[in-house]
């Protein structure tokens, strides 16, 4: 992953650059957004991997974006340089409204965790490859759930990548602690929404 500094609030800038290449291009494809954002890091990857399965917008974004996330995070957990997706998911193309509603919902919050975040922040434990790869496992599980139909199970999966992926590009070690405790959240939450879903099946 790439260590070279970056000014603060670069999620945000990203966000905001790739929704106007977007609307330049009336939407773009995955393999597109991969070759614009994989030289920047794997964290802006992640982020606006995650960002879709929050939105309102009809679709399968949860296992379209839930499968490349779980890809990216295996590569993550590997120390590859570049990211790599299959063609399959490549040749995906996003409707330019998904990348308007990405910058309408999502970039008000990346702005507001980017006020808090300290880049810089428990630089030895960012320092190589060692964290960014171990974050990889974690990436991967909350990915897995944001692929599977489960109604509302992958809300908090989504924020929690987000954070992580926040922590990564801001280089802020306490973000992505806070995005760790928000995947044991979601382990809590997916747990709490399979029992329930599982209730409702033995009572039909």
């Amino acid at each position: 992953m790439p260590q070279e500094h970056r000014p603060k609030g670069a999620a945000s800038r990203t966000l905001s650059n790739l929704a106007a290449t977007a609307r330049e291009r009336d939407g773009l494809t995955i393999g597109e957004i991969v070759d614009e954002m994989g030289q920047s890091g794997f964290g802006f990857l992640l982020l606006l991997f995650a960002i879709p399965p929050l939105i309102p917008i009809p679709g399968p974004f949860g296992f379209v974006f839930g499968s490349a996330l779980a890809i990216i995070s295996l590569q993550l957990s590997l120390g590859a340089r570049n990211p790599w997706l299959p063609s399959v998911l490549r040749r995906r193309r996003l409707p330019r409204k998904l990348f308007e509603g990405m910058e309408y919902h999502a970039g008000p919050v990346v702005r507001r965790v980017e006020k808090v975040v300290r880049p810089g922040r428990m630089k030895k434990a960012l320092a190589g490859q060692i964290l960014p790869s171990l974050l990889g496992l974690p990436v991967f599980a909350l990915a897995i759930v944001i692929a599977l139909p489960i109604p509302f199970g992958n809300v908090v999966p989504s924020m929690a990548i987000c954070v992580i992926a926040v922590g990564l590009i801001e280089r802020d070690g306490m973000t992505i602690l806070i995005g760790l405790a928000l995947t044991a959240a979601a382990a809590v939450v997916t747990t709490l929404l399979f029992r329930g879903a599982a209730s409702i099946l033995a009572l039909a």
